[in-house]
C-alpha cells in the first residue's frame, strides 16, 4: 500500500464540510488507540479538529456490557470548530452493547457500522437486547453498514502466523483502516506509526498491518458504500502545528513557565485517574530540569512539592478532586509560608471516588473555600486542551511574582481531549523569574516577611544562603521578621495582608473581554471548559437572527476587575456549568447579579444545542 492508494479508487469522493466520528465497542477493543490514530492522521492532513474520549469507569467492567463500553469521538472540519460536536454523523460500533450505548446520541440518517460477527446471541444477551437489532427494524431510521469485521481480520492476519486469539485484537485496526479509506486520509502516516508502535513485537505488527490493509480494501471494493467521502484541510493562521491533549499542554506550559522563570521544576503527585497524565509526560523532560516523583499518598506529594518551593524550586503538585480534599492541609501552610506553588485540579464526577473517568466542573468552590481558616489562593482555569499550555504558564507567573499558592483548574474533558495547538515563539514568551534573597534586609537581619511595597510579595531565600537564616513553618508569623506570634492584633493584620496580596493580582491580569452584540441584553458567562459549546451556541443563535453576548472567566480569583462593570451592562446573565451553580452563587454573593444557571452534572460536556435553547428561552421570556 502507497500514498498513491489514497487516491485510487475509481468512485470520486464526496466532499464534506465536515464530519462527527465516534468509535464504541468494548474496553479491550483499541477504541481509544484507533481514535487517536485517526485524529493524529487528520491533524497532519490539516483539519481542524476537537475530540471526546470516553472511558468505562470500572477498570475492568465485565466484556460486552454497557458498563464496558469505551468510545473516542472525533469532529474533523475544513473550518474553524469549538465542540467535539453534539452528535456523530457516523457511529462504529464494534458489538452490541457499544451500538445500545449509544444509539440514543445518534439523529436520524446518521450512519452505523456494525461489526456483525459480534451480534450473536451470547453478546445481544449480555447488551440487554431480545432481538437483534440489525434483524428487527430498530435502526431503520439509520443507514447501516454491517461488516464482519471479526472475521475478515482473521482471514487477513493469517499469512502472519499469529494465533487466532491475537490476530482477533487486530480487528481495530480494520476498522481504522475502513474509516481512513471511508474518509479518505493519508494512509502512509498510520502505517509508519503500526510499524513503529510495534516494532519489538513481530507477529502483533505483522497482523495490525494485515488488519488494517484489509479494512482499506474492503472500503474500496466492497460494493457496501456509494463512495469514499473528504474533508479538506482547514484555513488555520500560518504556523507550527501539532495534535495536543490537554494534560499535555498543561506539562510543555509547565515547562516552559519553569523556563522563563529560571527555576528547576519538583513535580510531585500521586496517580490518579485523569491527571496522571501529567506525570507521565513531565517524566520525559529531564532536559529541561524537570525532576518527578511518585509520591506514597496525595498528603506525601504536596508535602514534597512545597519543599521544593522552600528549596528555591518550582514546586507543582497535580490530582483530581478526592486528591485535593487531602491536600487541603498542604495547601494552608504553603498559604503560610508564602512559597510559590501550583496546584492542578484535574475534575472529575463527585463526591469521594465518584465517576473517575467522566469529566466534572464541581471543584471550585472546594478551590475558593475548601481550607479552614481565612485562607484565599489565586485560581486560574482553562477552557480548551491547548489553553492548558497558557494557563499552566500563567498559574506559575502568578505564583512566583506574589509568593503563592495557585490552583488551576482543568477537568477530565479538557485533560483527555485534543485539538490542533500552533507552537508558542519562545520569543514572546515573558521573562517571569524572580531574584532570590541574596541579603540582609533589616538592620544586618533577614527578615522573611518584609514585603514588596507593590506586590505584597515576601522575599524568598534558599536555604543556606550566607547571613539568610530564617524560620517559616505553620504557626503565625510575625509580619516583618517572621518570628511566632499569637498576638490578635497581628494575627488579624497578617489575614488581612495575605488577603489583600491576592486582591492585588486583579490590578496584574487582563480586563474581561466581551464578545458583545449591539442591542444584546443576555450575556453568557462561562469559565473552563464549557468556552467551546457556549461559543458554538452563541454562534448559532446569532446565525438565527438573535443577538447575544458572551464572556468566560479565566480567572476566578480574584475576578478581573471590570466584571463588576460587565455584568450591570446587561438584562440577564447565564452561566452554563457542569455542577449545580457554583460560579453562579459566587457572582450573585459578590456582585448582587440575579443570575441563572444552566447545570449538567452527567459526567458529560455541554452540547451546544443544550445552551443555544436556553439563550432563545431566556431571550423569548419563556
Amino acid at each position: 500500500m502507497t500514498a498513491e492508494t489514497t487516491t485510487s479508487s475509481t468512485r470520486r469522493p464526496e466532499a464534506l464540510d465536515r464530519v462527527v466520528i465516534r468509535f464504541a465497542g468494548d474496553s479491550g477493543d483499541g477504541m481509544q488507540l484507533v481514535g487517536d490514530r485517526f485524529t493524529d492522521v487528520s491533524a497532519s492532513f490539516g483539519n481542524d479538529l476537537a475530540t471526546l474520549p470516553n472511558y468505562p469507569a470500572e477498570i475492568r467492567a465485565p466484556a460486552g456490557t454497557i458498563a464496558g463500553v469505551s468510545s473516542f469521538q472525533v469532529h474533523i472540519a475544513d473550518f474553524d470548530i469549538l465542540t467535539p460536536g453534539d452528535v456523530p454523523n457516523l457511529l462504529v460500533a464494534m458489538n452490541p452493547a457499544a451500538l445500545k450505548a449509544n444509539l440514543q446520541d445518534l439523529p436520524p440518517g446518521a450512519s452505523i457500522i456494525a461489526n456483525l460477527d459480534a451480534f450473536e446471541d451470547r453478546n445481544l444477551e449480555k447488551a440487554g437486547y431480545h432481538g437483534n437489532p440489525l434483524e428487527d427494524g430498530t435502526l431503520d431510521a439509520f443507514r447501516v453498514y454491517q461488516v464482519p469485521m471479526t472475521s475478515l481480520t482473521l482471514e487477513a492476519a493469517k499469512e502472519t502466523g499469529a494465533k487466532p486469539r491475537d490476530a482477533e485484537r487486530s480487528k481495530n485496526f480494520f476498522a481504522l483502516g475502513l474509516i481512513t479509506w471511508m474518509y479518505t486520509r493519508p494512509v502512509e502516516t498510520i502505517l509508519h506509526w503500526i510499524e513503529e508502535r510495534f516494532a519489538k513485537n513481530d507477529l502483533v505488527r505483522a497482523a495490525n498491518l494485515a488488519a488494517f490493509k484489509a479494512g482499506y480494501h474492503f472500503g474500496e471494493t466492497a460494493e457496501l458504500f456509494d463512495h469514499p467521502f473528504e474533508v479538506h484541510k482547514a484555513q488555520l493562521p500560518a504556523g507550527r502545528y501539532r495534535n495536543i491533549s490537554g494534560n499535555v499542554a498543561l506539562a510543555y506550559g509547565l515547562i516552559a513557565a519553569g523556563q522563563q522563570a529560571k527555576l528547576p521544576i519538583l513535580y510531585a503527585s500521586y496517580p490518579i485517574t485523569p491527571a496522571s497524565d501529567i506525570l507521565h509526560e513531565l517524566s520525559k523532560h529531564k532536559n529541561f530540569g524537570v525532576r518527578t516523583i511518585q509520591a506514597e499518598d496525595e498528603i506525601a506529594a504536596a508535602g514534597i512539592a512545597i519543599g521544593g518551593a522552600f528549596a528555591g524550586q518550582l514546586g507543582v503538585t497535580a490530582t483530581s478532586g478526592p486528591g485535593v480534599d487531602l491536600k487541603s492541609e498542604s495547601m494552608g501552610l504553603a498559604l503560610s509560608l508564602e512559597l510559590p506553588f501550583v496546584l492542578v485540579d484535574v475534575q472529575r464526577g463527585g463526591p469521594s471516588t465518584g465517576l473517575p473517568t467522566k469529566t466534572e466542573q464541581a471543584d471550585l468552590l472546594l478551590a475558593m473555600y475548601g481550607r479552614h481558616g481565612e485562607a484565599p489562593v489565586p485560581i486560574v482555569a482553562a477552557s480548551t486542551p491547548s489553553h492548558c499550555f497558557d494557563t499552566a504558564f500563567e498559574a506559575v507567573r502568578i505564583a512566583v511574582k506574589y509568593r503563592t499558592p495557585v490552583i488551576l483548574l482543568t477537568d477530565g474533558y479538557l485533560a483527555n481531549g485534543a485539538e490542533p495547538w500552533r507552537f508558542p515563539d519562545t520569543a514572546d514568551l515573558p521573562d517571569i523569574s524572580t531574584p532570590f534573597a541574596t541579603e540582609p534586609n533589616h538592620d544586618g537581619e533577614f527578615w522573611p516577611y518584609l514585603r514588596d511595597p507593590e506586590t505584597l510579595a515576601r522575599p524568598w531565600a534558599v536555604p543556606g544562603t550566607p547571613k539568610l537564616m530564617h524560620r517559616v513553618g505553620g504557626l503565625e508569623k510575625e509580619d516583618g521578621s517572621g518570628n511566632v506570634n499569637y498576638d490578635p492584633e497581628n494575627h488579624e493584620h497578617m489575614v488581612r495582608l495575605r488577603a489583600e496580596k491576592v486582591a492585588r493580582i486583579a490590578r496584574d491580569i487582563p480586563p474581561l473581554e466581551v464578545d458583545h452584540e449591539d442591542g444584546a441584553r443576555l450575556l453568557v458567562l462561562g469559565w473552563g471548559s464549557t468556552w467551546g459549546s457556549i461559543k458554538a451556541a452563541v454562534r448559532r443563535v446569532r446565525n438565527g437572527g438573535r443577538k447575544v453576548a458572551s464572556a468566560h472567566l479565566v480567572h476566578l480569583n480574584p475576578f478581573p476587575a471590570n466584571l463588576g462593570e460587565v455584568l450591570a451592562r446587561y438584562d440577564q446573565v447565564l452561566v452554563p456549568e457542569m455542577n449545580l451553580g457554583q460560579l453562579s452563587k459566587l457572582i450573585r454573593a459578590e456582585f448582587l447579579v440575579d443570575a441563572t444557571t444552566l447545570s449538567k452534572v452527567q459526567g458529560l460536556p455541554f452540547r451546544a444545542a443544550e445552551i443555544e435553547a436556553k439563550i432563545l428561552e431566556m431571550i423569548d421570556g419563556r
